[in-house]
């Protein structure tokens, strides 16, 4: 058989990489791994730091078309040998994601691009790639998901120690979504992305979905994420990678000596992070307008609009946290004439979709926002600078040109065909790179609007040619007219720490 392309990872995935039934299987250097029950994205990432234990790897491709598969080519037979007996039957994270691994077929795979789905290890330097984040220079870190704010990472360990092996039932491979190695294509991986300090944008870390900036106090009722202190997982132990906290909670592991994050609160559904959104206004809201508002109660990770029921929406967020935050806030609030619902969906996680239709204004029906900068809660330092608060009339602005004025303002807003705001109030500033404020609208539904269609909006920069990408987020002050109160003197200090 001849070098595998990687394009058939985006669609075109025949089944020849699989072997016929009954046909006897031929050791090579290239496995296949079936993901059966893929509850959370499976990305080159996660791949690689599941595989990399065994052998040197040098190519991943990632396929999509018949459910989630994978062939990992390594260097030497031994090596693929190796991960095939050691991780046949394992759960990436526990109780989902379970490997099936075989042989492949193809003697070589072909990758043309470094992204999220292929990645050439031999050959990285010189394949186009996103730019790293900051951070990213530093060891592999599973201990901290991609979604996700738990803070206490422990359990794992060498040679079996303080962890349980790969087909023990008790833990995955990974035990909170996401963990993995710092994300080499830009988004989302331990402590990675997020968004930096205010000012402009530099032109590789830009697009019309990301921005700069800097993000709310976090409210410290979510600091530990409400989960109350339970049984440690195992991770896998011989092949020495650092266990995490469960995702979900469980039981412990063989060696459960360490204490760490248990299950969730009371309340919180068990099924997963997924959110029903019904009776939005079908004319005016899309992908990126839901995730406007959303991001604010937790990560977003992809949105889906109902063709068969229009107005109705299922969002996938971070962790359950985030959808009991987002329906806490956010649910029976009205804006352009309909009053939004809010609601826990059965379903686990959402899969892509190759083919979506066409939303009223032109835009997909489905959009991804795994890595997107624009999430507020991508690592717990990040987390930290959220302050979760209920829709109000009053919006907090950040990242937007020095000394903006009311009129320039009120344009943002006027172009995106909504109320522009009845006031405005700009923190005084320490620097001149960037600035911050308060603005006013009359009433909670025109304040909705605006967050929804501005929220990330691109206003010009007078001395670069690359856009400011304005913030807003919900204000715990009541009026403008008034002065600076101690919410005023806490958001404009906040600034001024992110500067």
């Amino acid at each position: 058989d001849g070098p595998y392309n990687s394009s058939s990872s985006y669609g075109e995935y025949d089944g020849s990489s699989r072997r016929r039934k009954g046909e006897p299987e031929q050791p090579n250097h290239v496995i296949l791994m079936t993901i059966i029950n893929p509850a959370y994205p499976i990305t080159v990432d996660v791949i690689h730091t599941i595989a990399q234990p065994y052998g040197n790897v040098l190519r991943i491709v990632i396929f999509k078309k018949n459910g989630v598969q994978c062939m990992v080519e390594y260097e030497t037979v031994d090596s693929a040998t190796r991960a095939r007996d050691a991780l046949q039957g394992a759960d990436i994270y526990s109780g989902c994601c379970t490997l099936r691994v075989e042989y492949a077929k193809p003697a070589k795979l072909n990758v043309y691009r470094n992204d999220s789905e292929s990645w050439d290890f031999t050959n990285s330097a010189s394949m186009e790639q996103k730019p790293q984040t900051a951070g990213s220079s530093r060891p592999p870190l599973l201990q901290e998901p991609r979604f996700g704010e738990q803070m206490h990472p422990s359990g794992g360990g060498l040679n079996g120690q303080m962890g349980g092996g790969p087909h023990r039932s008790s833990g995955g491979l990974f035990n909170s979504p996401g963990g993995g190695m710092v994300d080499r294509y830009g988004g989302g991986g331990g402590g990675g992305g997020g968004s930096g300090g205010g000012g402009a944008m530099d032109l590789d870390n830009w697009d019309d979905r990301r921005g700069g900036g800097r993000d709310r106090r976090y409210n410290s009722r979510y600091s530990n994420n409400g989960m109350s202190n339970g049984g440690q997982r195992g991770g896998l132990g011989t092949a020495g990678l650092a266990g995490a906290a469960p995702f979900m909670g469980g039981s412990g592991g063989p060696q459960n000596t360490m204490s760490g994050m248990g299950g969730p609160a009371p309340g919180l559904p068990q099924q997963g992070a997924v959110l029903m959104v019904y009776s939005l206004n079908k004319d005016r809201m899309n992908s990126d307008k839901l995730f406007n508002m959303l991001c604010l109660y937790g990560n977003v990770v992809r949105i889906k609009f109902l063709k068969t029921k229009e107005g109705c929406a299922m969002v996938q967020m971070g962790d359950a946290l985030a959808v009991e935050r987002a329906i806490g806030n956010l649910n029976n609030t009205m804006f352009f004439g309909s009053k939004m619902q809010l609601g826990y969906s059965k379903q686990a996680f959402l899969a892509d979709v190759q083919q979506p239709y066409d939303l009223p204004d032109g835009t997909p029906s489905f959009k991804d926002y795994m890595g997107n900068k624009n999430n507020r809660f991508i690592n717990p330092e990040q987390a930290s600078k959220n302050r979760i608060q209920p829709p109000s009339k009053i919006l907090h602005f950040f990242n937007t040109p020095p000394s903006i004025s009311e009129s320039a303002m009120r344009e943002v807003f006027i172009e995106e065909d909504v109320t522009p705001p009845k006031g405005m109030k700009l923190f005084q500033s320490k620097t001149d790179r960037s600035s911050s404020g308060l603005l006013e609208f009359s009433d909670m539904s025109e304040s909705l609007e605006a967050l929804v269609c501005c929220n990330h909006a691109r206003i010009p920069n007078p001395t670069s040619r690359f856009p400011f990408i304005m913030k807003l987020c919900f204000s715990s002050s009541r009026t403008l007219q008034t002065k600076m109160d101690r919410m005023d003197k806490n958001d404009e200090e906040d600034d001024e720490k992110m500067e």
